[in-house]
């Protein structure tokens, strides 16, 4: 699989390519949306791994992904960059992104990411993740369904249930759903995340989310003989 990487902190895209090369992934590098543009044009890409701000100016991801789009290049593209708000999450996603992770991130979390974008391509259906009590969650649509009827979530509580089911066994600290649900925050008490997982746990069901006593919270499991 060959992938694409848009990045102008060439320590991070050495670290990106690393990590990724252990999984047999093949990275090229581009440091600028000019060169992203021009090696999209010249090779076929599995995926494209986009920033937002690069040399060109803050936008110059958001118009990369235009551009290709505008030609009919419809190579899956994961926006992932430090703009973590949500008006810039609905930007990327509306302007020809397929998902967006936000900086910084899990490594673990890239890569499921990837494999779940390159699989959709293929016509894979493994962007479906099964879900405690009978829920699926759609990671392209971002959206969680029971029975085929989607269930009415915030965009935060669904950020937080996408972040248990990516790693379904990974306890996660308070701290650590913060940096993942409210990237753009830095002061949000912890007692802002029991309540948002008490939603959570009204909304669909208080065995979807366990807590791990001295640890955090985690998915719960899942039903016997439900397919992960």
């Amino acid at each position: 699989m060959r992938l694409l990487l848009v990045e102008d902190d060439p320590r991070l895209a050495d670290l990106i390519i690393e990590g990724l090369a252990e999984d047999g992934l093949v990275v090229e590098h581009a440091p600028s949306a000019t060169a992203g543009d021009a090696m999209s044009g010249l090779q076929i890409y599995d995926l494209i791994v986009l920033d937002v701000m690069l040399p060109e100016g803050r936008q110059a991801g958001f118009e990369l992904a235009k551009t290709l789009r505008d030609r009919r290049d419809n190579t899956p593209i994961l926006f992932l960059t430090a703009r973590a708000d949500m008006d810039s999450r609905l930007q990327g996603l509306e302007g020809g992104g397929d998902d967006y992770l936000a900086k910084p991130f899990d490594f673990r979390e890239l890569r499921a990411r990837i494999r779940a974008l390159v699989r959709r391509a293929k016509g894979g259906s493994s962007n479906l993740i099964r879900l405690p009590l009978g829920y699926t969650l759609d990671i392209a649509a971002h959206e969680i369904s029971k029975d085929g009827k989607p269930v009415q979530l915030t965009p935060r509580e669904y950020a937080l249930v996408e972040c248990f089911a990516l790693n379904p066994g990974r306890a996660y600290s308070r701290n650590s759903l913060i940096e993942r649900a409210w990237p753009e925050e830095s002061d949000v008490d912890f007692k802002v995340v029991d309540v948002y997982v008490s939603t959570v746990r009204r909304k669909l069901g208080e065995n979807m989310i366990e807590t791990v006593r001295g640890m955090g919270y985690r998915l719960g499991r899942l039903e016997p003989g439900a397919d992960q």
